[in-house]
């Protein structure tokens, strides 16, 4: 009975960090498609060129989108780790996997986009741009973009190892598995063809895919778990 009632608190409380992740990725999908792109293969019109010293009176229009990106990450570590801990026994390796990853991924990003918040537009005000070329976000083959695509491929990873995890249990769980696989083989192909058409130059190109992707793929699968520990939640007691 304990345990039920236990299962229960946790089911509760992963409903709503998945749904919570879940709308905190689309606010942060949205504000980031309605930020133009200002420099690279993606920019038209006027666009900023290295050394990426003249974007002061960028801040804080550009950067709005990274607020909610950073929560989106860490409300992604909580989800990850209530998954692991309501994962049956026999498959917490998996889970455990995924949980894994997600820390580095949440590391990752939030880390890159406090950076950028905290960092570039002061150094700028206080003319300080030593090294604002390599870590700005303008820069399409920066510290900025490689930082980014590494930690939504491991969160992309992350979700992957979710897949095992769910294998035969109760509904909703095969339309996560889908969304599962498919996120991750949208990844491999995404990446291996910006690779194989630009090589080196790739800029942010697969930048701008995987975070289309992985976003996408967490938001339908917040929803997803949160439909998921709704049935958990009001499973009957025997």
């Amino acid at each position: 009975m304990k345990a039920i009632k236990n299962l229960r608190g946790i089911a509760g409380f992963g409903r709503c960090i998945s749904v919570l992740t879940a709308v905190l990725t689309v606010i942060s999908l949205g504000v980031a498609v309605s930020t133009p792109p200002l420099s690279g293969p993606f920019c038209t019109g006027e666009c900023f060129r290295y050394p990426y010293t003249d974007i002061a009176g960028r801040f804080p229009r550009d950067y709005y989108w990274m607020v909610p990106a950073i929560l989106s990450a860490f409300s992604f570590l909580a989800m990850m780790a209530t998954v692991h801990v309501a994962t049956p026994q026999d498959r917490k390796h998996f889970s455990l996997t995924g949980l894994g990853f997600a820390m580095i991924s949440a590391l990752i990003l939030s880390a890159d986009y406090f950076i950028q918040l905290s960092f570039i537009q002061p150094a700028l005000l206080a003319g300080e741009t030593e090294g604002i070329a390599a870590l700005s976000q303008y820069n399409p083959h920066g510290i900025f973009i490689i930082l980014e695509e590494l930690g939504f491929m491991t969160m992309n990873i992350a979700l992957f190892f979710l897949f095992p995890v769910f294998r035969g249990l109760h509904k909703p769980s095969g339309a996560l598995r889908v969304t599962l696989m498919a996120g991750f083989m949208l990844m491999i192909i995404s990446f291996a063809s910006v690779l194989l058409a630009f090589g080196m130059n790739r800029e942010y190109r697969f930048e701008v895919i995987i975070i289309s992707i992985t976003w996408i793929e967490l938001i339908i699968a917040g929803f997803l778990l949160g439909r998921y520990f709704k049935r958990l939640k009001n499973q009957p007691e025997n």
